[in-house]
């Protein structure tokens, strides 16, 4: 891709910016541009699409999207000494790149959005991830302001994500997932890959949001959820006593012997529902 867009090699720009990958900041820099340019290329066409990426790092995602046709990327990076880099890419890409120096987890992303039509592609911080999914899966509005999460996280993590009751990864976060989205994974990404190495795989989640989810309040079911798996190797009517336990089981017809993991995500909704 560096002949596609004209731009030094990702290494080359990493020892002149002097960006050794910071663990505080949860940062792996991807640098090999055939593999961001199969990340950028799962979240479908990105022509006319504004795309949201978070935690950019030297840019190498962020050049594979651009190469790829969308409309601007608006990268939001906490790190001020991958700055320089990214001021690099939005010089060769004129108008198109929009970075903001902040916080993610503080930043007011439908806001980014403009009302435009917009997908999040990003190889998220390690120590973020998590947390900004939810927060992308439980706005008050849905649909949400976002046609399409490509995400990278952690294999572990992305196979909670997609899991489903009676697995052993399902948790609140396959039950938040499997309630608003239809949720792949698309491909992993060998430790190796990133500089410096993780200490596990990682893997690409794809994420659709279903257009009529199932009627439910998201502040009940993600205290449900909470609640149901903080003891999920107890009985429902002892993990969800400080909810209603036994009673609010009943009025939702299911066996308090039963335990989180074996409930769908229809269930949860159900119970939540009654709260």
């Amino acid at each position: 891709m560096a002949a596609l867009d004209g731009l030094p090699p990702l290494r080359d720009v990493i020892a002149r910016h002097g960006l050794d990958a910071k663990k505080a900041l949860g940062q792996n820099f991807l640098l090999d541009l055939n593999l961001t340019q199969k990340v950028a290329r799962n979240a479908g066409s990105l022509q006319g699409v504004t795309v949201i990426e978070v935690g950019p790092g030297p840019g190498g995602l962020t050049r594979a999207i651009l190469a790829l046709g969308a409309k601007k990327v608006i990268a939001i990076e906490r790190d001020p000494r991958c700055l320089p880099a990214l001021q690099e890419i939005a010089d060769h890409y004129p108008g198109r790149l929009e970075v903001i120096e902040g916080d993610a987890l503080k930043t007011d992303f439908e806001n980014l959005a403009r009302g435009e039509p917009v997908k999040i592609i990003a190889n998220l911080p390690y120590n973020v991830g998590t947390q900004l999914l939810v927060n992308w899966l439980l706005p008050r509005q849905w649909p949400p302001f976002w046609q399409s999460l490509t995400l990278m996280f952690q294999k572990e993590v992305g196979q909670r994500i997609v899991a489903r009751e009676d697995d052993n990864h399902y948790g609140r976060l396959g039950v938040l997932c499997g309630w608003r989205t239809e949720a792949h994974m698309a491909f992993d990404i060998p430790p190796q890959a990133f500089t410096p190495p993780p200490k596990v795989t990682s893997t690409v989640v794809h994420l659709v949001p279903i257009e009529k989810p199932l009627s439910c309040d998201p502040d009940k079911l993600e205290k449900v959820t909470q609640t149901a798996f903080g003891q999920r190797r107890k009985m429902l009517r002892q993990s969800l006593k400080p909810i209603g336990g036994e009673a609010l089981l009943a009025r939702a017809e299911i066996d308090p012997q039963r335990r989180a993991e074996t409930l769908s995500v229809e269930e949860f909704c159900r119970i939540a529902n009654l709260l």
